[in-house]
């Protein structure tokens, strides 16, 4: 893998919100004031989603006060706390730009007719197991002794299996002829 490639994966969030253009969305985000720290809420329709991997960016519009007011995020942000769905917007297009222009109610998406309000979210990264390899090797467990072991990975076996004690059942029932056990029956 590439230098940049790699330092850009350790920066990606391990799952991200199903974004779409013309849903309706509330974006949570960590603001820093001094040294005091708050979330705040912006809500708004996202008018266009841009650029891919950790420069992945979307803006959402919204009207305050009779002024339009746009926000970009970054998706991969750690400020950007969550994004909750809250209504599923129609769009026939990559960007609603055409949005800036409206005022009032022309200004909304239409809403998809049952379409169902799912905050969906895409993994981008499998998350790895917590302990380093090393330290998985040094702990290994075989189930005759229930003791840790220290031992190498490749001296592990592909498939554990058990040892199975067999023993020997002595039969002590008489053993009789069929004949005389049907007539005992009869």
């Amino acid at each position: 893998m590439d230098i940049i490639k790699s330092i850009e994966h350790e920066q990606l969030k391990n799952k991200i919100p199903e974004l779409k253009v013309g849903n309706t969305v509330k974006v949570h985000v960590r603001i820093k004031e001094g040294n005091k720290e708050r979330i705040q809420v912006f809500e708004g329709i996202i008018i266009k989603i841009q650029g891919g991997g950790v420069n992945k960016t979307f803006t959402v519009r919204k009207i305050s006060y009779g002024v339009g007011v746009e926000k970009t995020f970054l998706v991969h942000s750690p400020l950007v706390e969550k994004v909750e769905l809250v209504r599923v917007g129609k769009a026939r297009r990559a960007k609603l730009y055409y949005l800036r222009d409206r005022v009032g109610k022309a200004a909304k998406t239409k809403e998809k007719i049952g379409a169902r309000i799912e905050d969906k979210e895409i993994t981008v990264k499998e998350e790895m197991s917590e302990m380093p390899v090393e330290e998985v090797a040094e702990t290994t467990t075989t189930k005759t002794t229930e003791a840790p072991v220290k031992s190498a990975p490749e001296e592990k076996p592909a498939i554990e299996t058990e040892k199975v004690e067999v023993q020997e059942v002595v039969d002590t029932v008489k053993e009789e002829k069929v004949k005389d056990v049907k007539e005992k029956t009869e």
